[in-house]
């Protein structure tokens, strides 16, 4: 009846390490995904202390430290990128709602998906005039939304309308910032509420894939597409659209005999233009029904804790250069 999408494991993990009280997980990784502080503490913290707790979240979550006056590896970029390029733009490219009207303006507004609805509380949702299937979403989180596939039923279920109000309720009241390893490009963000068009058709039969760009100081270095219906397969490309073999986020799915297509091609072009002036940011697209819709762009993907080996995290990082883009102006 209802899928929810509430992965956001950190309400279970409340209160998983208080204060200053450090300790390390097994094997030097958090495999689980969890802030290594706990969110009071987080939001307590002066940005001049970023720095000292983002390094011991760093160790702990590696089991090395964090060279940021010298980083090599892409890991260690994208932590330098979280204290030294905490620029306001990144936070309205982060927030769901303010960078539509900047997708609007940059590529068109033929790639953003149908909104239905924009609210300051899930009060304000009026779901007499909603269709029957959708999703809601928070503009200021990571998977902080649920997906709809019968409205009525849900209205009618009190017990699951209840539990999903009050985890809306409960975000609104929080700071994404707060849950996560200092990615500060969410801490300034307004709380909406956002419910877009759900864009599955009801057998769910349709085609579905996920293209995610990223870009190296504004050039789109590496494409992955993930297919999930009717097909279930990952392809990685590189800047020339050629396959290779880096995997950035296994999903478990065997490579297809597939080339690139002509949508693929598209959301290279455009993530070129969305990335320009950005040391680093991975450009994400769902192709939905043979077109293609912008979904977001993604500044710390798995917040600069990516499970790649150390030659591939040498090669990514030396592909960012930190001191500027040859484009900016």
């Amino acid at each position: 009846m209802l899928d929810l999408f509430l992965n956001f494991k950190s309400f279970l993990l409340k209160n998983f390490f208080k204060n200053e009280e450090l300790k390390y997980n097994k094997g030097g990784q958090n495999n689980n995904g969890a802030a290594i502080f706990d969110y009071n503490f987080m939001m307590g913290l002066q940005e001049k202390e970023y720095k000292k707790y983002l390094c011991k979240a760093y160790q702990i979550k590696t089991g090395f430290k964090l060279n940021l006056k010298h980083p090599k590896t892409l890991n260690e970029k994208i932590q330098w990128l979280k204290i030294y390029d905490n620029i306001p733009l990144k936070t309205m490219l982060t927030d769901k709602v303010l960078v539509r009207e900047w997708i609007k303006e940059k590529i068109g507004e033929e790639y953003l998906k149908p909104v239905l609805q924009i609210c300051n509380s899930f009060d304000e949702i009026v779901f007499d005039k909603l269709p029957e299937r959708f999703i809601i979403k928070c503009n200021h989180g990571c998977k902080w939304q649920i997906i709809i596939k019968e409205k009525n039923k849900f209205i009618g279920n009190k017990q699951i309308y209840n539990y999903v109000k009050k985890q809306f309720d409960g975000w609104m009241e929080q700071s994404f910032f707060g849950w996560s390893d200092f990615e500060t490009q969410y801490k300034n963000i307004v709380p909406k509420i956002i419910i877009e068009t759900l864009l599955r058709d009801e057998k769910f039969s349709k085609t579905r894939k996920e293209v995610k760009n990223c870009c190296f100081n504004g050039i789109p270095y590496y494409n992955q597409l993930t297919s999930y219906i009717p097909e279930q397969y990952q392809d990685i490309f590189d800047i020339n659209l050629n396959k290779v073999n880096t995997i950035f986020e296994p999903r478990g799915y065997p490579p297809s005999e597939k080339e690139a297509d002509e949508l693929v091609e598209k959301s290279v072009e455009l993530s070129k233009i969305l990335a320009k002036n950005l040391k680093f940011v991975r450009v994400d697209w769902m192709i939905y029904d043979n077109k293609l819709y912008f979904e977001e762009m993604t500044f710390t993907p798995f917040s600069g804790f990516i499970n790649i080996d150390n030659y591939l995290q040498i090669k990514l990082g030396s592909l960012l250069n930190l001191k500027g883009n040859k484009n900016e102006q």
